[in-house]
Formats: structure tokens, C-alpha cells, sequence
């Protein structure tokens, strides 16, 4: 299926690592220029030579966008590289575990870490989004809807996406600008490798999340979370606006009797 993207351009935060590396990758294969922004690291610049060694076109932005200046300039820095703006994808954050005892002021860092950015990017991108008819995508996390405990600040920074995501889809309709918001839950990344090799028996622990998720048994990759991330970006999608999707394999909404430890016996 030709997606047409056209030589587009998509600005894609926390984009070298994990889902947003492949949501980057698999856009730049469908033609689509990319500007990748993370916080300074060697996957960023690595990214970006397998993009063009494969013919793409890429664009690393080292920023911090807990730093509010920063989500400015890499909207700037995109635009001055690329000559415009189709598609924003908001993907950085991070699961940092600030509960309710952590006090007022780490519960406002979460915050900052979690949504202040996502609503700074899109603030600095709109005035070029309206001129390209673009498109929002918001990754979200299933702890916006289902909780998960111990995680405040990124549940509720998560669920502020989620509203986000329904407010601008009505804002930015009368400029043509798509706004949907894309939710994974267990999803197989290098962060949560790296979080199961802390505990006693990562395998186990493995095994028994995989239990838990209903379709095959098994984690989301990330390619399956670019793939409908990328499709929602394009053209194909022209009448999709202000949706929550769920790339989980029936995680977040299969009846908990499914999943239970009677039923969770795989082939």
C-alpha cells in the first residue's frame, strides 16, 4: 500500500531509542524526512546513519525537553532543515515511578518530564501544522486508563495526554489537522529489558507478564506500535481524528478471567 507521505516531514521526541527509533525508521522507509530529538546519546547519530545509508533522510536534534527554550528550537532547527512540518509525534517520557509519597515538587518534575513538553512542541509546531494540514500522534500508556499503582506523576501525565489528544482534535479541526493518540502497554523495549535485569529472576518474571498479555501471549513489539503510528500519520488515515488506539494484543481490555492463572496456557 503506497501510505503516501510524499517527502513529508515528521518531528518525532524521544525518537533514537525503543518506539520511537522504530516509529523514525519505519517513516524515513516511507518517504517521509525525519528529525529525531533526544537527549544527547550515540543512538541518536547512529540512527541517522542507518536511515540515510538506507536512503532516508534524517536529522538529529540533541535537546532536553524538560527545558522549556528547547522545545522551541527544535521546531525551529526542524523547519530550517526541512523547509516545513507535517507530522508531530509526541513519544518522549518515561516511567519514573513518582508515587504519591514523593512529595508535591517530584510529583511537578513527572509532570515536566511527562507532558509540559508534549504541550510546548505542539504549541511551537501549530502555526507550521496549520499551513500543512499536519498531523498530531500522542503516545500514550494504558496507566492513563487502567492505573497501575506506585506511578502518580506518569499517570497522570499520561491521562493529560489523553485529554489533550480529544482537546485539539476539536481545536485544530477547522485547520484540517488530525489528532489521535496511540497507547501501548506491555511492549518489548531496551528500557524494559534493561528494568526485568534488576530483578532476582528476570525469565520468570518475563514469563508471567507474558501470560498476562491475552493475543499470542507475548509482548508488543515496536514495530507493530510504528506500524499503526505510521499509518494513523498518513494520508491514509484522512478521516481519523481524536481516537485512543490500543496496540496491547487485548491487554488493557480483555475480561481479567482471560488472563487469569487457569487460562493463560499457551500452545
Amino acid at each position: 500500500m503506497d501510505l503516501k507521505f510524499n517527502g513529508k516531514t515528521a518531528l518525532i521526541t524521544g525518537g533514537s531509542k525503543g518506539i520511537g527509533a522504530a516509529i523514525a525508521t519505519t517513516l524515513a522507509e516511507e518517504g517521509t524526512q525525519v528529525a529525531i530529538v533526544n537527549r544527547a546519546g550515540p543512538e541518536g547519530p547512529a540512527l541517522v546513519k542507518t536511515i540515510e545509508s538506507r536512503g532516508g533522510k534524517a536529522l538529529f536534534l540533541a535537546a532536553d525537553l524538560c527545558h522549556l527554550e528547547n522545545c522551541h528550537s527544535v521546531v525551529e532547527e526542524t523547519l530550517s532543515a526541512f523547509g516545513g512540518l507535517d507530522i508531530v509525534i509526541n513519544n518522549a517520557g518515561v516511567n519514573d515511578g513518582v508515587g504519591i509519597d514523593a512529595g508535591p515538587e517530584e510529583f511537578l518534575a513527572s509532570i515536566q518530564r511527562n507532558l509540559t513538553h508534549v504541550y510546548a512542541v505542539t504549541h511551537h509546531s501549530i502555526a507550521a501544522l496549520r499551513k500543512s494540514r499536519g498531523v498530531i500522534i500522542n503516545i500514550g500508556s494504558k496507566v492513563s486508563v487502567t492505573g497501575q499503582g506506585k506511578t502518580s506523576g506518569y499517570a497522570a501525565a499520561k491521562g493529560g495526554i489523553l485529554g489533550l489528544t480529544r482537546e485539539w482534535a476539536v481545536d485544530f479541526a477547522e485547520h484540517g489537522i488530525r489528532v489521535n493518540a496511540v497507547l501501548p502497554a506491555e511492549t518489548w523495549t531496551p528500557l524494559y529489558d534493561k528494568w526485568l535485569k534488576t530483578l532476582p529472576d528476570p525469565s520468570a518474571m518475563k514469563d508471567q507478564i507474558e501470560k498476562m498479555i491475552p493475543f499470542e501471549h507475548r509482548f508488543t513489539t515496536t514495530q507493530e506500535l510504528a506500524d499503526m503510528v505510521v499509518f494513523l500519520a498518513s494520508p491514509r488515515s484522512s478521516h481519523t481524528t481524536g481516537q485512543i488506539i490500543f496496540v496491547d494484543g487485548g491487554y488493557t481490555h480483555f475480561d481479567r478471567k482471560y488472563t487469569s492463572s487457569e487460562s493463560c496456557q499457551t500452545d
